[in-house]
């Protein structure tokens, strides 16, 4: 029975995704608005890099979330924002395209393509007459890779295996307007 536990102690160990630090997330007020920019040490499996090399598209998700704790009642969700990438790779033309809705870009290489989904450039995610000045806000920011998004038979593996999990954990931090 104890030989037992630690196996399924390790497997489950083994299915936890990759974590993905992040290196910076910021919010400030500009403009009249509230401004995110982050940065995440995005660096893909060996698995995920072959995958793409034989033509499977990887989808990347990166959430956001803005709220303020009330005391009264439930937490107020001020602000939410994310966006879907597709990275695929032509095996052709040697170069692998980023695409978000119907805006896409291409690259020479694996790591100008991590270095452009990791960063977020900033962006108005909250107007900041939403907001009330002197209170306290919960920032949170995260970025996952999207296994729904894969074929059906890798969805499979992606849900037994490490190799295919990547994300990194919720990075929360306090904003005052």
């Amino acid at each position: 029975m104890v030989a037992g536990l630690v196996t399924l102690a390790l497997r489950a160990r083994l299915a936890q995704a990759d974590v993905v630090p992040v290196k910076s997330a910021e919010l400030q007020i500009d403009e009249g608005e509230a401004v995110l920019s982050a940065d995440f040490d995005l660096a893909l499996t060996p698995t995920l890099e072959e995958a793409l090399q034989k033509g499977i598209p990887l989808y990347f998700v990166i959430e956001f979330d803005l709220t303020r704790s009330r005391w009264y009642w439930l937490d107020e969700k001020v602000a939410e924002w994310s966006i879907a990438y597709r990275v695929s790779y032509s095996p052709l033309t040697r170069q692998y395209r980023v695409a978000s809705g119907p805006l896409g870009q291409t690259f020479g290489s694996l790591d100008d393509v991590e270095r452009f989904i990791g960063h977020v450039s900033p962006r108005a995610v909250a107007r900041a007459d939403t907001l009330v000045k002197g209170a306290r806000y919960e920032a949170a920011i995260r970025i996952r890779l999207d296994v729904t998004q894969l074929p059906k038979p890798f969805q499979v593996n992606a849900l037994a295996l490490r190799e295919w999990q990547l994300a990194s954990d919720w990075h929360r931090w306090t904003f005052m307007p």
